[in-house]
Parts: structure tokens; C-alpha cells; sequence
């Protein structure tokens, strides 16, 4: 609701399967992206910019958005939240991309997962870490207001182009809700 409120059209989906692995989540947010732009009832479809458009998921659906954004380098950004994927490099990723992860995550634990991924994007493509203070992996399920203010920010910026929204990523965010930032702005 958070994002809606600001001018995206969101979508939500369910993974054909609990068994779906990451590739599989990936390859679905990218069909509910294709739905959305030429399938959807032109009520939805009238609102949506092809060239506009952003991927979002949690734990197999955020390694889902990590292998989305590796294979649509046309994507405006993605934010994979608590992600989990065997797969532990990402050097194609061109797509901006800001990864956040809890600090006591036990199911992708942030050193094996979250902290790896951002790692392994290029230096040269746009990318933040953000990792919640104390938060365990299923830190989604309720409302967070830091990670809500911190994916408003990062769409407004790349999707939009907003660059009004650089200042709530440049310099990075700070408070007891944040154990660790970091990012590639070029003028912090």
C-alpha cells in the first residue's frame, strides 16, 4: 500500500509452488510484468509505462527478483528483501538495485546471502545494502517503516527518475532501525 500510495500500480503474486526456485520466481514476476503491459484489461493496462517497470520479492521470490533483473537488463530497478538464491554472483545485473536484509536472519543469513549478492553486482551499475537492525528473515510480514521509506525512495528514484529522492539514499539513511548501508552514490 505504501508504494501505491506514491503513483506505482503494484502487483502481487503467489508462486505457482512453495517448491519454486528462485529462477522460477524470477521468470514469474517477469510474466506478471508481460501480463500487466499487454494481457492485463485495459483499464490496468491504460496506467502502466512499458518502460517503466520494477521487480520486487521476498526470500526465494527475492532471489526471483535478483534473477529477474540478471535476465531484463530493461528494468527501471529491483529490490530483492531477504533474498535467498544458491546462485551467489550477480555480475551481469546492470538493473539498479538495492538489496535489503535482516541482521538475525537465520533462513538467508545476510553474510551468505544478502551481503554476497550486493558484492558480486559490478561496482558500475547502482546498488545499495540496506540491513535492518535485529531483524529475522521474515521481517516483510509486518509494517517497516524503514524498508518502506528506503524502496519508496529507490523506485521514485530509478523508476521515476526523481532526483529529488537522492537525498534519502545520499548521504545514507541512519537510525536504531539500521545496522548497516551501503551504496554506490556517486556524491555522497
Amino acid at each position: 500500500p505504501r508504494i501505491a500510495s506514491h503513483g506505482f500500480v503494484v502487483i502481487g503474486i503467489e508462486t505457482n509452488t512453495r517448491l519454486d526456485q528462485p529462477a522460477s520466481r524470477g521468470r514469474q514476476l517477469l510474466a506478471a510484468l508481460d501480463w500487466l503491459v499487454e494481457d492485463s484489461p485495459l483499464t490496468i493496462r491504460s496506467r502502466i509505462d512499458p518502460n517503466r517497470l520494477a521487480v520486487a520479492g521476498h526470500s526465494m521470490g527475492g532471489g526471483g527478483t535478483l534473477e529477474a533483473a540478471n535476465n531484463r537488463p530493461s528494468l527501471q530497478a529491483a529490490v530483492p528483501i531477504a533474498p535467498w538464491n544458491l546462485t551467489k554472483s550477480w555480475s551481469g545485473i546492470r538493473v539498479p538495485t538495492m538489496i535489503i536484509g535482516g541482521e538475525s536472519d537465520s533462513i538467508a543469513p545476510v553474510a551468505t546471502h544478502s551481503e554476497l549478492f550486493y558484492q558480486s553486482i559490478p561496482a558500475s551499475s547502482e546498488k545499495a545494502y540496506l540491513e535492518l537492525n535485529g531483524a529475522s528473515h521474515f521481517f516483510p510480514q509486518v509494517p517497516n517503516t524503514t524498508m518502506a521509506k528506503s524502496m519508496v525512495a529507490w523506485l521514485k528514484r530509478w523508476v521515476d527518475d526523481d532526483l529529488r529522492y537522492d537525498q534519502f539514499l545520499c548521504p545514507p539513511p541512519s537510525g536504531s532501525a539500521i545496522e548497516e548501508y551501503r551504496h554506490t552514490c556517486p556524491h555522497s
